[in-house]
């Protein structure tokens, strides 16, 4: 039993440890002259179309929830109706 969980353990190593691994390149240079060029984007929207993208939809969501908020507000300021 203590045999078998050895031999394991050692395939298990060996597998991990001999995988070879994907190269990532570096990007790090690239993304640092786009958003440090001076072009009169703002630096939270440099990122590209996914940038804009995730603003308007956090602004949708942020005015829409507002809106709602001040909704809600005011139908519970309001006395129902006696019928």
């Amino acid at each position: 039993m203590l045999r078998n969980l050895l031999a394991l353990r050692q395939i298990a190593q060996r597998t991990i440890s001999s995988a070879s691994r994907r190269q990532l390149e570096n990007k790090v240079a690239e993304k640092q002259k786009l958003f440090q060029e001076d072009n009169g984007i703002p630096v939270h929207l440099k990122g590209g179309i996914g940038d804009a993208f995730l603003y308007r939809a956090t602004m949708i969501l942020t005015v829409g929830g507002t809106a709602y908020t001040i909704y809600q507000l005011a139908v519970a300021s309001l006395p129902k109706k006696q019928d």
